[in-house]
């Protein structure tokens, strides 16, 4: 096991998690409670507060900073100056008991100067793209762009952009294929 690497120039809380093999570059800040997972990437510039639990091998880019009630699963890719919001009604000096739980799930990415609402789900390997203003939750494999964010297509767990369904069926250059289920969402076809 890989002890985490931490940069002279980050803080990093006695009491925050971080998994081997994670990389914490410099003016980085995981506070006490903070969970890192294993082999992550948090760039210069980035805020872990400490109700955040981010899973393994997840990138954070520069000028992110992440809430209390954020939830990163496995493989997740944050670009540069992405903005969670996490409290509905915000004012000054005034705290929720409980704030919302915004889940990114597996594999997903979000596109540089995003802005993510509170409380939404972004699916399995969907992709967000820049700038984009996410006002409601995101299906698995969803391309979502613009302002407000709209569902623009679907997307391969290797990022490409899919074309036509033909019979409900959608097959990707890299050799993967996605079926349409009845609900409009799609999910990953053993058909070639």
């Amino acid at each position: 096991m890989t002890s985490p690497f931490i940069h002279p120039h980050a803080l990093v809380d006695s009491g925050a998690m971080l998994g081997s093999g994670t990389r914490i570059w410099a003016f980085a800040h995981v506070v006490i409670g903070a969970v890192v997972g294993k082999d992550c990437n948090i760039c210069d510039h980035t805020f872990i507060e400490g109700g955040v639990r981010i899973g393994d091998r997840v990138t954070l880019k520069c000028g992110v900073y992440l809430w209390d009630g954020i939830v990163l699963e496995d493989d997740v890719f944050v670009g540069p100056c992405v903005a969670f919001t996490n409290d509905v009604r915000p004012r000054s000096k005034r705290y929720p008991d409980q704030y919302p739980i915004t889940t990114l799930r597996q594999g997903c990415s979000i596109g540089a100067n995003a802005t993510l609402l509170p409380g939404l789900t972004i699916g399995r390997w969907a992709m967000i793209g820049a700038a984009t203003v996410v006002t409601r939750d995101v299906p698995d494999f969803g391309l979502m762009v613009g302002n407000p964010g709209r569902l623009r297509g679907w997307v391969c767990r290797c990022g490409q952009k899919l074309g036509s369904f033909l019979d409900g069926i959608v097959a990707c250059p890299c050799g993967k294929s996605y079926r349409m289920k009845p609900d409009q969402t799609m999910e990953e076809s053993d058909v070639a």
